[in-house]
């Protein structure tokens, strides 16, 4: 018989003997305000690692009339039942909805902990993630060990087909856009101008590129720039008050990373090489510059080189 990774991590997993699993380290789940009945969990500025159990995304709590909203569940059901009851007790009223903004698994795995009849996604997210989300579920096994078990890859229970809900007079408009993934939601929290951009916006944390295509990303900012909009939340890095920083640097790297990267393609550069490619001054102090560089590499260039390079097997004419 043939076991998946899955089937044969699992049972290496069951293997442990359970006074392990009591020294396990669990999730620090700390909600800071950055706005009245707004709340932000600020994931590690980091790679996935064990050390951080995957939980680099900002996750946000909302407190409505009609009880408590989230906006992502980060990486695993361990991650999503700590986070269910610190906010819960933050606000003093049950989970009424839980937001998935885009794909990635550091954003949503953590939805296994809910119900899905109140998890809802943008309809491109639920098709992503019927698509996507195995293997990208099988990467977080292999990555974060124990810190998965128990995680099942669930979808949504609902699709995103209206512009705005309403929680007991409290509006959160909901944006449908593209550009980090295939679809990607952004919120904004009418009552507090807080703009909730997901990973259409990091802050001094170099955005990631595995599903990405630049030019409609570039095109999601304009839309977000445009709203009556005050602070930021970005999927990765520190809250934004300003509300323009986290778009303005998120296209700035954006801008920099394609420029580069085409450039460095007409060199003749090979992958390597491309990855070692100077930081700008302005990107110095950007939380993992250099690995999102490398990632960004190993998405791209195979593409830059189909379309910039001679081909040797066609003869000229």
């Amino acid at each position: 018989m043939m076991l998946s990774r899955r089937t044969a991590l699992g049972a290496l997993i069951a293997s442990v003997p359970v006074a392990a699993w009591a020294a396990a380290p669990e999730y620090r789940i700390t909600p800071v305000a950055i706005a009245k009945g707004v709340w932000m969990i600020h994931g590690a500025d980091a790679p996935i690692e064990t050390a951080n159990g995957g939980a680099i995304a900002n996750i946000v709590i909302v407190d409505t009339p009609a009880g408590t909203v989230l906006v992502d569940s980060g990486p695993s059901i361990r991650y999503g039942r700590a986070l269910k009851a610190a906010a819960e007790k933050l606000t003093g009223k049950p989970v009424v909805r839980v937001y998935v903004t885009h794909l990635h698994p550091d954003h949503g795995l953590g939805i296994t902990a809910f119900d899905p009849a109140i998890v809802v996604a943008l309809p491109g997210t639920i098709a992503d993630i019927s698509r996507d989300g195995r293997g990208f579920s099988d990467a977080m096994y292999r990555m974060l060990g124990d810190w998965m078990r128990g995680t099942d890859l669930v979808l949504p229970g609902r699709r995103i087909d209206q512009a705005a809900e309403d929680f007991g007079g409290r509006t959160l408009k909901l944006i449908a856009l593209s550009g980090h993934s295939g679809a990607d939601l952004a919120l904004l929290d009418v009552a507090t101008g807080t703009l909730i951009g997901g990973d259409l916006l990091f802050h001094d944390r170099a955005p990631s590129t595995p599903t990405a295509d630049l030019a409609k990303w570039r095109g999601s900012l304009d839309v977000l720039a445009g709203l009556p909009h005050k602070g930021a939340i970005p999927g990765h890095g520190p809250f934004d008050p300003s509300g323009i920083a986290a778009i303005a640097q998120t296209r700035a790297w954006i801008d920099w990373l394609e420029a580069a990267l085409t450039d460095a393609v007409r060199q003749g550069l090979d992958m390597v090489e491309a990855g070692q490619l100077p930081i700008p001054p302005q990107f110095a102090a950007m939380a993992a510059a250099r690995y999102e560089l490398q990632r960004s590499v190993s998405h791209f260039y195979p593409g830059l080189e189909a379309r910039l390079l001679p081909r040797m097997d066609v003869p000229g004419d």
